[in-house]
């Protein structure tokens, strides 16, 4: 005597114990179901130039050609968020070393008159900058422990304090254009024989 697929629980069932009711399940042909396909074999050009885009940017490269070529002194104001109080800001590079992607400066930051050494790193991948304040006395309403970070490099940075209860502030920096070697009046002008 042969089993159906479908078996009824109450033919199974004994006296001791009860079994669950037993369903043959199967699946029922869909519309939606795709073969898979391999994709066509392509030439080796296509592979070697048509894959997609390549970044050619060296932000390696960038690092070094900003650690020549980065202004060293910048001036601005500082901004507080609470109160309308503005300081003048001065930003003083006295070094700046290409270490991989990384710019490392150091350098000081003069706001309200009062200097503090500085030292961070500005990403030349990402253009974000991190500086950190070292002395114990600062300018404005600047505390040691926060930090300065620029999303867009110097122009314009954030002060984030080291406490909740402290606001922050703006630090907009521009570069100061380097003073034009100065020629004497009363010099007269040289020129060549041929």
């Amino acid at each position: 005597m042969g089993v159906s697929p479908l078996v009824c629980a109450a033919d199974l069932r004994t006296d001791d114990m009860p079994l669950p009711l037993l369903l043959a399940v199967s699946p029922l042909p869909s519309d939606a179901f795709a073969p898979y396909v391999a994709p066509a074999a392509s030439d080796s050009a296509d592979v070697l130039f048509g894959s997609g885009p390549v970044e050619t940017f060296d932000p390696i490269g960038r690092a070094e050609l900003l650690a020549r070529e980065l202004p060293r002194a910048w001036s601005g104001v500082y901004r507080p968020y609470v109160g309308a109080t503005e300081l003048p800001a001065e930003l003083r590079i006295a070094s700046a070393t290409a270490i991989g992607q990384m710019v490392d400066i150091r350098g000081s930051l003069s706001v309200g008159g009062v200097e503090s050494p500085v030292q961070g790193n500005l990403n030349a991948k990402s253009d974000q900058l991190d500086l950190l304040l070292l002395g114990d006395k600062l300018g404005g309403d600047l505390e040691p422990g926060g930090q300065l970070l620029g999303l867009q490099g110097f122009p314009l940075v954030t002060w984030q304090p080291p406490r909740l209860t402290s606001i922050g502030g703006r630090l907009l920096l521009a570069p100061q254009a380097s003073p034009a070697p100065s020629r004497p009046e009363s010099a007269p002008t040289i020129r060549g024989l041929w």
